[in-house]
Order: structure tokens, then C-alpha cells, then sequence
């Protein structure tokens, strides 16, 4: 039986490497992300109710809706989760099991291979194409409309932009350099799709992508990565962020060196669970909003 959403809001963790690192993107998005964790607590902090009874009722009604096949949360918290474990596959398992709340980057270095850029690019492709399916499920949207997408973004607040602030500065800054749309755009379109086959992390989430077979998932990457491509620009350009001040910041909040940046790709992949955190986050308030609206 696969966990309730009452229960993955309540597990979510209040500290460790995942919050930590969020916590040093504050800079990014000012104020946008708070760490809700426990599901009455993010009822009461949507919705300011305050009468346990009415919370016991919306949260009944967010599960119910939740639990409901038809509707699209429970994929989109497939999605959320898959991608980012598909994404830290590629570590060693036994790193990962050490990741503890105090981990030292500097200690388990050694055991660390950096993704190569390829892998790392057609990753951030992936990630950006799950937000946007991920969107569209939740919303009861067809998975492939990436103008809808598009238009909401410019409405993203909250967890939904800590995520894309994520997204930007751990799988594109921070592995790719500066000209991670550019590198990410590249590497996709003179792909094959063989090649994409090969990628764990599309073999994680490819029963959910648009686009019939590999061929036609890999154009539809191309597509909707191109797409975002003006905003995640406008994104980076707007807040005049750079690879050296993200890694500054998160120097601030986790215990990391500066000069393994291609190790420090890995290190994030593996112990920063960004898009499970964050996503569940985001569920949890769509689904308790359209509770209060339909009660």
C-alpha cells in the first residue's frame, strides 16, 4: 500500500541535507519557501482555519480526492518521487545510505564519480519535462500542454518556484556553468533515441512522458525544454545569478568544497531530494485548496 498523503506531508523532514540546501536558495526566491511539514499544519497555514472540525473536514477531503485514481496526484507524486531517485541512481547506493543530517561532502569525495555532462544535461531536460507533466496532472490537463504551462509559470510561488529555483541552480548552474540552456538544448537535439533510452533517469519516468515511443518522448524534450528556455534565461538574467554565488550560499548551509564543482553535481543529485520535498509541498496545498473550495 502506497503511503497516504496525509502521511507523506507528516514524514517530511525538518532539517537535513534536503532543507538545508533550500534553505541556501532563500537569496534565489526571497521568502517564497517555508519548510511546512505535518499535514494540519499546512491546512491551517493555506487556509488560516483555525476550527478543528472544518481542518478534520478539508483534510478528509484532500485524501478523498488524493486516493482518487481518476484524478492525477497520486501520478504526479509517482513523478516528483521517481525522478529525483532516478537522478540519484547514478551515486554509489552505499553513499547514499551514509547521507546522514550532518554529512561532509569532503569526507565521502572519493567514493563520488562526477556525471558527465551529457548524463548531467540530458538530466536537467528530464527534470524540466516532469515539472511540466507533473503540472499538468494535477491540474487534469492533457500531459503535453506546454502552453498552459508555460502561462503558469509566470504564476509559480511558494514550493512550485523553490523547485524551479532548484531545478536552475542545482541541475543547471552549478553542473553545466552559465550556459546550461544552451548546453542542455545542444545535448538533447543531437540525441538519439537509443541514447535517451539509456538514461536512467528517463527510464525512471518514461511511462508517464508524452509522445508514444522514444522517438517521439525525445522530441517532445526537445519541445518543452526550448520552450522554458526564455524563461529560465529571464529567470538567471533577472536575479544576475552566477554558478560562484549559488555555491557561496550553499557553502553557508551544507559542508561542501568549492573546488570539486564537478563532484559537487553528483553529491547534489544523490543527497538533495529537492523535487520529492518540494513536490509533495505542492500537492499537498492543490489538493487541501480544492478541498476548501469544493466543501
Amino acid at each position: 500500500m502506497s503511503k497516504t498523503i496525509y502521511d507523506l506531508v507528516d514524514q517530511l523532514p525538518k532539517g537535513g541535507i534536503t532543507v538545508s540546501a533550500l534553505r541556501s536558495l532563500d537569496f534565489v526566491v526571497p521568502g517564497q519557501w517555508q519548510n511546512l511539514v505535518g499535514f494540519d499544519n499546512t491546512i491551517k497555514a493555506v487556509t488560516g482555519e483555525t476550527d478543528s472540525a472544518m481542518i478534520q473536514q478539508i483534510g478528509e477531503r484532500a485524501v478523498y480526492l488524493y486516493n482518487d485514481k481518476s484524478q492525477g496526484y497520486q501520478r504526479a507524486q509517482w513523478l516528483y518521487d521517481t525522478v529525483d531517485s532516478a537522478s540519484g541512481a547514478l551515486g554509489s547506493a552505499a553513499f547514499a545510505n551514509k547521507v546522514s543530517q550532518d554529512v561532509s561532502f569532503l569526507g565521502f569525495i572519493g567514493k563520488l564519480t562526477p556525471k558527465p555532462e551529457k548524463a548531467q544535461s540530458i538530466d536537467l531536460c528530464i527534470k524540466l519535462v516532469v515539472e511540466l507533466v507533473a503540472f499538468c496532472q494535477i491540474n487534469g490537463i492533457p500531459g503535453d500542454s506546454i502552453g498552459d504551462f508555460l502561462a503558469s509559470l509566470g504564476d509559480y510561488s511558494g514550493e512550485s518556484l523553490m523547485r524551479m529555483a532548484a531545478l536552475v541552480c542545482f541541475d543547471g548552474l552549478i553542473p553545466l556553468g552559465p550556459d546550461f540552456i544552451l548546453k542542455g538544448l545542444s545535448t538533447v537535439q543531437s540525441l538519439s533515441p537509443a541514447e535517451l533510452e539509456k538514461n536512467a533517469t528517463f527510464k525512471g519516468v518514461r511511462s508517464l512522458i508524452p509522445g508514444g515511443d522514444p522517438k517521439g518522448q525525445l522530441a517532445f524534450i526537445i519541445k518543452s525544454f526550448d520552450s522554458v528556455a526564455g524563461w529560465m534565461g529571464n529567470f538567471v538574467s533577472s536575479r544576475s545569478l552566477t554558478q560562484e554565488e549559488v555555491v557561496d550560499n550553499l557553502t553557508k548551509f551544507v559542508e561542501i568544497s568549492k573546488d570539486k564543482l564537478d563532484y559537487l553535481g553528483a553529491f547534489l543529485d544523490m543527497t538533495v531530494k529537492y523535487y520529492s520535498h518540494t513536490g509533495t509541498q505542492t500537492l499537498a496545498r492543490r489538493l487541501i485548496e480544492r478541498a476548501v473550495a469544493e466543501i
